[in-house]
């Protein structure tokens, strides 16, 4: 693979900061902040009178522990625009959960908003290695989610050639790589493997095509996945992260010349990791639930809002004024507990790459036909050849995740494209219980 790391000049001011300037500047903002969601928003105002707490008090940044956090509840709860902190005339745009659990979230953006989101995804693409000229194929979906959309504008923000595909039509896909040789792709983790099987099925070498650099978000993926797709792709597979209600994709990005975690733009968004249990604030480099607080959003600031992602802070690397989150182990709300275990669907997939025969395709079925529950794990061989080994490769992954997760679980090992799959992201649970 090429060598992408920036060279002088690549990055903006602002990742060029030290840590003492950064400090301040999240300070000032952050005192700002919490002024307009108390002086604006009804249900800060009254979260923080019920917590005690004004934003006067709020003197220094650990201060903010001193605040309520924010959840999806409280968003559903004021649906649709009661956390907007300026007329809804000056709001531009709306984006939206898909409300599959109940009344959808609503964010909203300014133009100043759009502008700041459009500058945070050109600074995450170049991050991963893109740069202005590239032709940049955007496989996230479009509408409602923020996925394609912010991609989009900061594609053109970097001055990329946007091709916007969004998602489904894997035929098309393929052939839109083939036809048009964009360097960058910018698509969920496991919708890029459906692209790369439908290469397979046409007699296509993934590692033949044009694209240099992937930028995969949108759900956890695991390092063990990262190293496949850069085997068979021939590319760099970078991480991306954010979500709707803190501003889209572009909260956080890995950077291409270390792969070593996300470097979250702290210019604008402060983090924070706490006990899910407690609430409790963790020291940097203990693991817990990642909350973010806005501090530069005008038409929906976020104060401590949970995100229910699993992750650490650690100090920075490539961008050293900015820490770094591990990669994502999981979600608080996707986390099975089986037997007393805890297992998050990215555990199992970690230990499906590491035996040679299974492929990334696999779902989790919960079903208790007793008192117990019952992890059954369906997951696709790679090739129909290696069929006459299922048990074989279902007894080798049942070893593997009990002596390493310490869970155990049913394998069924099923033909390959028996599964199916995803446009975006993939549902690794099937909860029949």
């Amino acid at each position: 693979m090429k060598d992408l790391s920036p060279q002088p000049g690549d990055l903006d001011a602002a990742e060029q900061v030290d840590v003492e300037e950064l400090r301040d500047r999240q300070l000032t903002n952050l005192q700002a902040t919490l002024h307009l969601a108390y002086d604006r928003v009804p249900h800060y105002h009254a979260a923080f009178d019920a917590a005690g707490v004004h934003p006067d008090d709020c003197r220094e940044l650990s201060d903010l522990a001193r605040f309520p956090t924010t959840s999806k509840a409280d968003l559903r709860d004021n649906y649709p625009f009661g956390m907007f902190a300026v007329p809804r005339e000056e709001v531009v745009r709306v984006h939206a959960s898909s409300g599959t659990t109940g009344r959808p979230t609503v964010v909203g953006y300014t133009t100043a908003d759009l502008a700041t989101w459009a500058d945070l995804m050109a600074r995450s693409i170049r991050a991963a290695g893109g740069r202005a000229g590239d032709i940049a194929h955007i496989a996230y979906g479009y509408g409602l989610f923020t996925g394609g959309l912010g991609a989009h504008y900061g594609a053109e923000r970097l001055g990329c050639t946007v091709v916007p595909v969004s998602g489904g039509m894997t035929e098309r896909q393929v052939q839109l790589i083939r036809d048009f040789e964009p360097r960058i792709i910018m698509v969920t983790p496991s919708y890029f493997l459906a692209i790369v099987d439908e290469m397979g099925r046409q007699g296509i070498d993934p590692a033949s095509t044009s694209l240099q650099v992937g930028i995969f978000g949108a759900e956890p993926w695991t390092n063990q996945m990262r190293g496949e797709i850069e085997q068979r792709c021939d590319m760099h597979a970078v991480d991306i992260y954010g979500l709707s209600e803190v501003m889209g994709p572009g909260v956080a990005q890995e950077c291409v010349e270390t792969k070593d975690g996300l470097h979250i733009w702290e210019d604008h968004f402060l983090p924070e990791v706490i006990d899910p249990v407690s609430g409790e604030v963790m020291p940097d480099g203990e693991h817990g639930e990642l909350v973010f607080t806005s501090l530069t959003k005008q038409a929906m600031p976020v104060i401590r809002y949970r995100t229910r992602d699993l992750t650490r802070l650690l100090p920075g690397t490539a961008r050293p004024a900015f820490r770094r989150m591990e990669k994502i182990t999981g979600r608080t709300d996707d986390m099975m507990i089986v037997r007393g275990v805890n297992v998050f669907p990215t555990q199992i997939e970690e230990q499906i790459l590491r035996v040679d025969g299974l492929a990334p395709h696999y779902v989790c079925v919960l079903t208790r036909p007793g008192r117990m529950d019952e992890l059954l794990v369906q997951v696709e061989v790679s090739d129909g050849d290696l069929l006459e080994r299922r048990d074989q490769l279902a007894q080798q992954l049942t070893t593997r995740v009990k002596d390493l997760v310490g869970v155990t679980i049913s394998v069924e090992v099923v033909d390959p494209y028996a599964l199916e799959r995803s446009l975006g992201k993939a549902k690794r649970i099937d909860d029949r219980r």
